[in-house]
């Protein structure tokens, strides 16, 4: 983007606490590493709002320019959003490559992306982020182009780059759009199927790619880092009433997950807003456990799958002191939280208990008797329901036998039923 110097792996961490913005410490120190760095020094403070021109104060930045310089860092790390004059400034200063908290997680993605879909939708977030850094970041080019070949129409060299940008991240959307035709053919061949789509959502590292391949058998990377899985996976799962579901593994949430990944994930988070439910995976070790949960249901809304029915599975049971598996339920009865540990096995068995209760219940075998005007209403039904059995009666009308979700039940308010056991 302009002049900077080479980044490394020794790491100084800055964290300030904010009156307007709360971060986690640990959570830094984690991505951290999950980047490959080694933090090797901290540096905490306190403000009430961010300076202008290098975030910190005067005092606070001579002693991160003293940890630099004690422990031979390569890079600064903030566990905040910096402006891009603020990152200029800041590297000025300091003499080493300064990295924000969205950059951290960018590049994070940038190693984790195996996929060509997984890969575009990095660089697509890429691109984005790094145009809001042309405007200052690029000073230095802003002149007109010369030399015998090299004179435009009046285009400064600035101008050329946030052009060519625009243009890359227009190809981009475009191969994106197709992928997501395809995921949408995908599900919609799924939905005719009557398999019920299961997607695994939580907050990074709580340990869902490691449940995903206990319940399907499947060999999924699983690490104890954040961001493992950026490819969505999708493998048959068995339940023990011998039916199937489609299960999904999906990115990890994090707190305040940069714009430019959300949009960049849409057709990747689509898995979670297009299923039949969820399962949230979460840390039941995690020290700020209620917090996460409610950065997972925020973005879970941000995506529009928050009306989705969800189960909480509480991971990681076994490095509890008194850990056991257990299902919690509602005063109706309804299952709505059960703890687990994917890793030694503990209480998967309750968990495919609850998904063959839900699955089965969802379910509902009904005789239906459709009177001669309402053609219409059959063939909404013949779109979203099994159709066991047909025949016309004494009236003209149509006596059907159908199984149908609980999410359809609305178009039957209208019309006589019979429920069949």
């Amino acid at each position: 983007m302009f002049d900077r110097p080479d980044s490394g792996e020794r790491a100084i961490l800055v964290h300030l606490t904010l009156k307007a913005h709360h971060e986690d410490l640990l959570e830094l120190e984690e991505l951290a590493k999950s980047a490959g760095t080694n933090p090797v020094h901290v540096v905490t403070g306190s403000r009430k709002s961010p300076d202008a021109k290098y975030f910190v104060g005067t005092g606070k930045l001579d002693e991160i320019k003293s940890a630099v310089e004690a422990h031979s860092a390569d890079i600064v790390l903030f566990n905040h959003a910096l402006s891009p004059s603020q990152e200029r400034n800041l590297e000025g200063f300091l003499g080493v490559r300064v990295v924000d908290r969205n950059g951290l997680i960018l590049d994070i993605f940038a190693q984790r992306a195996q996929s060509f879909e997984g890969k575009l939708q990095v660089e697509l977030a890429q691109l984005k982020h790094l145009s809001t850094r042309l405007v200052r970041g690029w000073t230095h080019l802003e002149r007109q182009k010369g030399g015998i070949g090299m004179r435009g129409p009046g285009e400064t060299q600035l101008e050329t780059d946030r052009r060519l940008i625009a243009v890359r991240i227009k190809q981009i959307q475009k191969r994106l759009e197709k992928v997501d035709k395809q995921r949408h053919q995908g599900r919609s061949k799924r939905k005719k199927s009557e398999i019920l789509s299961v997607s695994l959502v939580g907050y990074t590292n709580a340990g869902k790619s490691t449940l995903f391949n206990r319940l399907t058998g499947a060999s999924a990377y699983a690490a104890d880092q954040l961001f493992a899985t950026l490819d969505p996976t999708l493998r048959e799962c068995r339940l023990p009433n011998n039916t199937n579901v489609v299960l999904a593994d999906t990115v990890g949430f994090i707190r305040h997950l940069p714009h430019e990944l959300v949009a960049s994930f849409k057709s990747t988070l689509q898995e979670a807003s297009e299923a039949d439910l969820l399962l949230h995976v979460i840390d039941v070790n995690s020290e700020n456990r209620d917090g996460i949960i409610k950065e997972v249901n925020q973005v879970l809304g941000d995506i529009g799958a928050d009306k989705i029915k969800c189960i909480e599975v509480f991971n990681k049971v076994d490095l509890l002191p008194e850990g056991h598996a257990r299902i919690d339920r509602d005063a109706m009865g309804e299952p709505v939280r059960v703890w687990i540990s994917a890793e030694t096995d503990i209480g998967i068995d309750l968990l495919l208990k609850v998904l063959a209760e839900l699955c089965s219940s969802a379910k509902n075998r009904l005789k239906c008797y459709l009177r001669p005007d309402q053609g219409e209403l059959r063939a909404k039904l013949f779109t979203c329901a099994k159709i066991i059995d047909e025949h016309i009666n004494d009236s003209g009308g149509s006596d059907l036998i159908i199984e149908i979700d609980n999410k359809y039940l609305g178009l039957l308010n209208t019309i006589e039923t019979e429920e069949l056991v």
